[in-house]
C-alpha cells in the first residue's frame, strides 16, 4: 500500500507532459522495474504508438498480432519473457471506464513478477489512464503520440468534439469509431450518462470538409445546450432545429438521430431526425428498426418532433450507422445494408462494445474492394440492464 501510494504521489505531482518519465522513476525505486513505456491507440484504433514527452520516440505496434495488441483486446495483463535474461515484460491495459487508451508495459526481473506485485501494477495502469485525461487539458503530448499521420483540420475539429469513443458499467457498454479516422469531417456522435438515463445522439451533417464540420459542431453543441438544460428529447431536437436554422436559414441541414433511455427500465424515447439508421441483434436475429422519418435539424423554421418508444431488453445489441455504411455499393453495385451488415452484425455479436465498430468497418472496406471509406460512422451500444 505505501508503494502504491508512492506512485500516486509522483503521478499527481508530476508535470502533465512527464507522467511517464515521473512513473519510470518511481517504478525503478519501488519495484525495481527496468523499463517502463507506454503506447497509446491510434485514432484509427489500429496502431499503438508509443508515448515519449521527448516526442523523439516514433515506435508503433500493430493491435493485430502483437503481444500488447492481444493484451489490449482481452483487457487482460500478458506476460512476455525478454530473451537472454530472467526478465519479464507485463504489458498492462490502460483503460478508463471502458475507454482503451493503450497498454504500459513494465519489464521486472524474474523475482520480483509476483501476483503481489502485479496486481499493483494494474492499479498503476489504472491510475495512469485516469491521470493521462485531466494532462489533455494542458498539454499535446498525448494527443501527438496517437497519430500515424496528420489528421485534416475538419478531422481535428470532429475528433476534439467527442466524447471518450467506449464507456462501460454493469449496465451498459458502448463503443463507436469515426472513419476515416483522419480525415473524417461531418459524421459525429455523442453520448451522457446521468443518474438516471444515458442519451445519446448520431449525426451526420451535410457536406464535406471544414463546412461540415462547423455545421456538425453547432449541431451537437445545440443539443448539448438543450440537454444540460434539462429539456426533454423532443425540446432538444426543437432548440438545436432552431440553432441550426437561424445559422443557414435552410441551406444546410443535420441529419441526427436521437435516442434516450431509462437506465431503471429500459425504456426508450427515440426521434429519428434524418439519415442515420439503428439495428438490434436480439438473441440471433438482427433487424433494422423502423422508426418515423421526420425532418432533419435546421431545414425549416418551425419543426415539431414527435419521440418514438420501445424497450430495450437485457442482451440487446444497437448499432447505428450512418449513412457512408449502410449505403455504401459492392462493385457489383449491391448496398452493404441489403444483406452484408446484418451479416457482419452477427459475425461481430462476440466482439465487446468498444471493439465492434472498427471490426465492423473493416468489413465495409472489404465489401468496396477499397482501402478508403466515405465518411462512415458506426456505435454499438449493448445493453446489460440492471439485472447483469
Amino acid at each position: 500500500m505505501t508503494q502504491r501510494l508512492e506512485v500516486e504521489t509522483a503521478l499527481r505531482a508530476a508535470a502533465p507532459h512527464a507522467l511517464v518519465d515521473a512513473l519510470r522513476d518511481v517504478l525503478a525505486t519501488a519495484y525495481r522495474a527496468t523499463s517502463v513505456r507506454l503506447f497509446l491507440t491510434d485514432y484509427g484504433g489500429t496502431v499503438l504508438r508509443a508515448c515519449d514527452s521527448s516526442g523523439g520516440d516514433e515506435v508503433s505496434l500493430p493491435v493485430s498480432g502483437s503481444p500488447e495488441g492481444r493484451a489490449l483486446g482481452s483487457q487482460e495483463p500478458r506476460e512476455q519473457q525478454v530473451p537472454h535474461g530472467d526478465a519479464i515484460d507485463h504489458h498492462l491495459p490502460v483503460t478508463v471506464r471502458g475507454d482503451r487508451i493503450g497498454i504500459l508495459t513494465v519489464r521486472l526481473p524474474g523475482d520480483r513478477s509476483t501476483p503481489e506485485v502485479l496486481d499493483d501494477l494494474r492499479y498503476v495502469a489504472d491510475l495512469l489512464g485516469r491521470e493521462i485525461l485531466v494532462a489533455e487539458r494542458d498539454t499535446d503530448v498525448y494527443q501527438r503520440a496517437r497519430r500515424i499521420s496528420r489528421l485534416t483540420l475538419a478531422a481535428e475539429m470532429q475528433w476534439q468534439l467527442l466524447p471518450a469513443r467506449a464507456y462501460a458499467d454493469e449496465r451498459l457498454a458502448l463503443g463507436a469509431q469515426l472513419e476515416p479516422a483522419y480525415a473524417v469531417h461531418g459524421d459525429n456522435f455523442d453520448w451522457a450518462l446521468d443518474a438516471d438515463a444515458l442519451t445519446l445522439t448520431v449525426t451526420n451533417g451535410m457536406g464535406e470538409g471544414i463546412e461540415a464540420s462547423l455545421l456538425t459542431h453547432l449541431a451537437v453543441n445545440a443539443l448539448r445546450n438543450a440537454r444540460r438544460a434539462g429539456v426533454g428529447l423532443a425540446d432538444q431536437a426543437a432548440l438545436a432545429d432552431r440553432a441550426v436554422y437561424d445559422h443557414y436559414r435552410g441551406a444546410a441541414h443535420v441529419s441526427t438521430l436521437l435516442l434516450r433511455i431509462e437506465l431503471a427500465t429500459g425504456r426508450t424515447e427515440v426521434i429519428d431526425a434524418g439519415s442515420p439508421q439503428m439495428w438490434r441483434m436480439r438473441g440471433k436475429p438482427v433487424e433494422r428498426l423502423p422508426l418515423d422519418a421526420q425532418l432533419p435539424l435546421g431545414m425549416f423554421e418551425e419543426s415539431h418532433y414527435v419521440p418514438q418508444e420501445f424497450t430495450v431488453a437485457p442482451g440487446d445489441r444497437l448499432i447505428f450507422v450512418s449513412d457512408g455504411v449502410y449505403e455504401t455499393l459492392s462493385p457489383l453495385g449491391e448496398r452493404y445494408a441489403e444483406r452484408a451488415l446484418a451479416r457482419a452484425i452477427h459475425a461481430t455479436s462476440l466482439l465487446p462494445a468498444a471493439m465492434a465498430p472498427r471490426a465492423l468497418l473493416r468489413d465495409v472496406a472489404e465489401y468496396r474492394d477499397a482501402e478508403s471509406l466515405d465518411d462512415s460512422l458506426v456505435l454499438c451500444l449493448d445493453w446489460f440492464g440492471d439485472g447483469r
